[in-house]
């Protein structure tokens, strides 16, 4: 009777927590009424003990741990309010401990669920638990011991298959992983971020992770997360977590180039909140030059400019009315000086980030006065007047700002300059601020062309090393040695000098003045370089030859008189800016002269590597301004090159060996650049660039724009496309970031571009992955299996990649027919599948390890081409092509199976198996692809089978062996069959297990034990010489 009553009580009981439960899924309103009744329903006598309702609770709670893996709202009510429900206090004495042990016992019910088998058990109990973790108070005490556990259980389901489980287990671990007892609950979300895929699982990772040294990075890192959500999570994190002080000024930059120029506008708005409230208002109390010093403006100059326009834009930081450039110059009497005041001022230095501030709130003003007088022009009645007035007030304001005459201006430029190179920033800042004043005036005018022409004669600073040289500071190319500071200048001359033709009168005077110790053979390398800076930046900002006749020096003269006997200069520095003045004198000529191609060409062959590489920048040019065919006219000779016959063995011009005849075309050369080793080591280029780099960005140019140069031969694209893949795949292009960035974006867009590269794309196929795979094309390789193994990896790499680009879909342009029409076999994924069987197909049957090697690995790049049953032809042929390479590789097992493959596919693509393919139709393939091989269709090819068949000679046996032991005889005369290096009739454990087997079992003469184990080894060395092959 007391057990059926106990029955008939729980049953009762659970039908009431079963109908709270129930209720709890249609509201959130219902919860604290409902968590009031199950707590009085657990405290009743019905309960009769903690331990009953808890084993009660979990049986009514069970059907959710069985339902569906969905979250519905109702489940989540009822996940939420279980949580509530375990989380919550008792009001009256004694009653937490009731509480605390419901806890304990219900954390215990949830770890096994969460490492069932079952998905929905473990997402029901990681969902539960993490709630609970979330809501517990600080104060609720729980032992050790399961805490522990329950840490432990979700470490591991932070690897969990499904991603909400991931998820649900990462807001568990949140609430511990600032604990140091638990560092490795730190690490293991450090190391699974990066490896997770899933955005959601991602997004809650970087909002667990803590403010440290050890995450701020890898925070940052997700700013350029591919999902929106993720990104914008790290800026939050960022915001609300990571002080301004703590990160170091790179950090700080990268944060704000990274955001402000999110192409989400939600991720961008999340980092102006960041940048507004938290670094702006909250560290820097709203004081927008102090925020400036916090990105050290001198060297992320664009940073802090585009954080200062989007802070102008959203009226975030305005000048007041007592702040302005003119406190800047004030009389001897220390006020402030104004237009009537004659008596000589006195400059305060500025500091740069008080410089940039003042620039670009100046233009801000100058851009606005502008737009809204153009507004005021085009509208009418109140509008314009609208417009009008403010134009007038951002012309006020600007005014008030800036110095009170052009005098002044120039007096606070000059202060600035002479103060030395700490205050080069802000001299050019002060430059740029010019373009902003009216020149208009005669006196106004002659000033300020007195002073554009002292900063024209400002020749370059130096310093002695130890041996007592001089030494250029700064780049050695630009005026200045700064092309910043060139750019400010030429802004300022131009708008001081903006009628036409006065700038380049202005440039060309000083450079006539300049020249004359030059052409008398008088002048150092430091007034070459003066001179020559000067006639980089006329060339630079003119338009044409004609705009440089009837000036102070002709065209023609500086050509000969000035860059070409720079260019022989005996100073590297000499030669290498005037290498520069005569590209771009080239790019302004109708058609490049005779001696300046011949100078080009001198200085990238016999020039160390400083001048080669801005030789090969000069050519490149060159070549895609003028076309290279123009450009090889200039020399007035035929010109060889080897890219004009496909047929021929190219051997790359060899520009280390002065005796080496130069009468190549231009692209010769230049690829010959790529092939060239690192010259004349003992000169050091500058960073980031090289001649192989250099010259492989200029053929990326012109293959991405060969439709502009059809007198190009065909032959030349597939031909660089493969040595540009095998760079971008190198180990050597591992430290050319730059390269690399440049390649990875022409490769992204030059296959879709136009059908015709995708033709190039599949000519270069073979030839790139034989030139990559190692002992194919040199031999043996004798590098390490570790060596050999990574280029294998690379080889696959660059195959899978080509693949890729070929599966790319054709960009659309607005011309282009709804139906596409079908494009030549050359250009589509059958015209490669056949060119890797022809390929195949050329190896002998008996092949080396790595030629074994080689073709598994082109059966494979087979597999993942996407072949369509339209081309019935070249299913066929690629059967009988794969046929006769199933055929050669017979004896490997693995290969075999692979090419089955294959050819199942291609079976199943067949729609008519019966016809056979004529030799004509095979020939006219051939011919459709520009492959010369001489196949008879006709021939009988047999699909062996898999595995492989054994050897037919039977299985030595003991008595076998006496009998030929006997008949030696026979054995002189009549050799036995060697036995194949193919698969055994068992293996050699297998082997010689059995025959110690027998030699224990039956006690027999030493003569035939002796040729027992004889015979066991000979198969041991076939067996293992099979390992061998099949390990390599």
């Amino acid at each position: 009777m007391g057990e059926e009553s106990e029955t008939a009580s729980d049953l009762h009981l659970l039908h009431k927590i079963a109908k709270i439960l129930n209720d709890t899924r249609t509201s959130y309103a219902t919860h604290n009424r409902k968590l009031k009744e199950l707590a009085a329903l657990r405290r009743s006598d019905e309960s009769s003990s903690i331990r009953r309702f808890s084993s009660v609770f979990f049986k009514a709670l069970t059907p959710l741990f069985a339902a569906a893996q969905r979250r519905t709202a109702a489940a989540e009510r009822i996940v939420r309010f279980v949580a509530e429900f375990a989380c919550l206090r008792s009001s009256s004495d004694g009653g937490d401990s009731d509480c605390d042990e419901f806890l304990d016992e219900f954390l215990r019910f949830l770890i096994p669920g969460s490492v069932a088998a079952n998905r929905n058990a473990r997402f029901r109990a990681c969902h539960i638990i993490s709630e609970i973790i979330l809501r517990l108070a600080d104060e609720v005490e729980v032992g050790d011991e399961l805490w522990d556990e329950v840490i432990e259980c979700m470490m591991v389901r932070v690897r969990d298959k499904v991603p909400v489980i991931r998820t649900f287990a990462v807001r568990s671990l949140s609430r511990f992983v600032n604990d140091p007892d638990n560092t490795d609950i730190l690490d293991l979300l450090l190391e699974v971020l990066p490896l997770e895929q899933n955005p959601e699982v991602r997004k809650t990772i970087v909002l667990s992770l803590p403010p440290s040294n050890a995450t701020t990075q890898a925070i940052i890192d997700c700013t350029l997360d591919v999902n929106e959500s993720v990104r914008k999570a790290a800026y939050s994190v960022l915001a609300n977590k990571v002080p301004l002080q703590s990160l170091s000024i790179k950090l700080r930059t990268t944060i704000l180039e990274r955001g402000l120029a999110d192409r989400a506008e939600n991720v961008s708005k999340e980092c102006l909140k960041l940048m507004k409230d938290q670094w702006l208002s909250n560290s820097c109390q709203g004081d927008p030059i102090e925020f400036l010093k916090y990105l050290d403006v001198e060297t992320y100059e664009s940073v802090a400019e585009s954080a200062l326009e989007v802070l102008l834009s959203e009226g975030l930081i305005m000048p007041s009315d007592d702040k302005s450039i003119q406190q800047y110059i004030s009389s001897a009497d220390g006020e402030a000086r104004d237009e009537s005041t004659c008596s000589t001022p006195s400059i305060q230095l500025m500091e740069p980030e008080i410089a940039l501030y003042w620039r670009i709130i100046c233009r801000k003003l100058h851009k606005s006065a502008q737009a809204k007088g153009s507004d005021a022009a085009t509208a009418m009645g109140a509008e314009a007047a609208v417009y009008a007035a403010e134009a007038s007030d951002a012309n006020d304001l600007l005014e008030r700002i800036i110095p009170a005459s052009v005098s002044d201006y120039v007096l606070l430029v000059k202060a600035h300059i002479e103060a030395g190179p700490n205050h080069h920033f802000a001299s050019r800042q002060l430059l740029l601020l010019g373009t902003m004043l009216d020149f208009s005036d005669a006196m106004l005018h002659k000033t300020a062309s007195s002073f554009v022409q002292e900063l024209l004669h400002r020749p370059f600073e130096q310093e002695l090393d130890e041996d007592g040289n001089s030494i250029v500071i700064g780049d050695g190319i630009n005026l200045g040695g700064d092309k910043d500071w060139a750019d400010a200048v030429s802004k300022l001359a131009k708008k001081v000098h903006s009628a036409p033709g006065e700038y380049e009168q202005l440039i060309l005077v000083v450079v006539e003045e300049l020249a004359r110790p030059c052409r008398e053979r008088t002048a150092d390398f430091l007034q070459w370089m003066h001179m020559l800076s000067l006639t980089s930046l006329l060339l630079e900002n003119g338009e044409s030859i004609h705009s440089l006749r009837e000036k102070a020096i002709e065209p023609e003269e500086i050509l000969h008189a000035l860059l070409l006997p720079g260019a022989k200069h005996t100073h590297l520095d000499v030669q290498r800016i005037a290498i520069k003045c005569l590209g771009l004198f080239g790019l302004l000529e109708k058609k490049p002269s005779e001696e300046l191609v011949r100078q080009l060409r001198i200085a990238f062959c016999r020039s160390p590597p400083p001048i080669s590489i801005m030789a090969s920048k000069a050519l490149v040019d060159l070549g895609m301004w003028h076309s290279p065919t123009e450009v090889d006219k200039a020399m007035g000779q035929d010109l060889l090159s080897q890219f004009e016959d496909e047929n021929i063995d190219f051997v790359p011009v060899d520009l280390s060996n002065a005796e080496e005849d130069l009468n190549f075309k231009m692209l010769d050369l230049l690829y010959a650049g790529l092939e060239s080793e690192d010259w004349r080591a003992y000169t050091e280029s500058t960073e980031n660039e090289s001649v192989k780099a250099t010259v492989g960005e200029g053929f990326a140019k012109l293959l991405l724009l060969g439709e502009k140069f059809p007198n190009l031969p065909a032959s030349l694209y597939p031909f660089v496309l493969v040595k540009l893949i095998s760079l971008y795949f190198s180990e050597e292009s591992k430290e050319q970031l730059r390269f690399k960035q440049c390649l990875s974006v022409f490769f992204e867009h030059y296959a879709p571009l136009s059908e015709k590269h995708k033709g190039y794309v599949s000519k270069a196929f073979v030839p790139l992955i034989r030139s990559m795979w190692p002992g194919i094309d040199d031999g043996n390789s004798k590098n390490s299996s570790y060596v050999v193994s990574n280029q294998r990896k690379r080889a696959v790499q660059a195959s899978r990649f080509l693949v890729q680009m070929m599966q790319t879909p054709l960009y659309k342009s607005p011309d282009s027919l709804e139906e596409s029409i079908q494009p030549p076999l050359d250009r589509t994924e059958e015209g490669l599948a056949i060119r890797i069987a022809i390929e195949m197909v050329s190896f002998k049957a008996k092949k080396t390890a790595a030629e074994k090697a080689y073709v598994l690995a082109l059966c494979k790049t087979v597999v993942l081409l996407n072949l369509k049953s339209s081309e019935q032809n070249v299913m066929k042929l690629m059967k009988n092509l794969l046929s006769r390479v199933a055929d050669s590789v017979c004896p490997e097992k693995d290969l075999l199976k692979e090419v089955k493959l294959v050819l199942e596919h291609l079976k199943s693509l067949d729609d008519n198996p019966s016809e056979e393919l004529s030799q004509d139709e095979a020939n006219s393939i051939f011919e459709s692809l520009g492959v010369n091989y001489d196949m008879d269709i006709t021939a009988p090819v047999t699909v062996p089978q898999t595995p492989a068949p054994c050897s037919t000679r039977p299985a030595p046996s003991r008595r076998r062996v006496r009998r030929i032991e006997e008949s030696s005889d026979e054995e002189e005369t009549s050799p036995p069959p060697s036995a194949p290096n193919t698969l055994m009739t068992r293996s050699h454990r297998a082997s010689k297990t059995a025959a110690l087997a027998k030699i224990m079992a039956s006690k027999v003469k030493k003569r035939d034990t002796d040729e027992v184990i004889e015979e066991e080894e000979g198969s041991s060395d076939v067996t293992a010489e099979d390992s061998d092959e099949s390990d390599e």
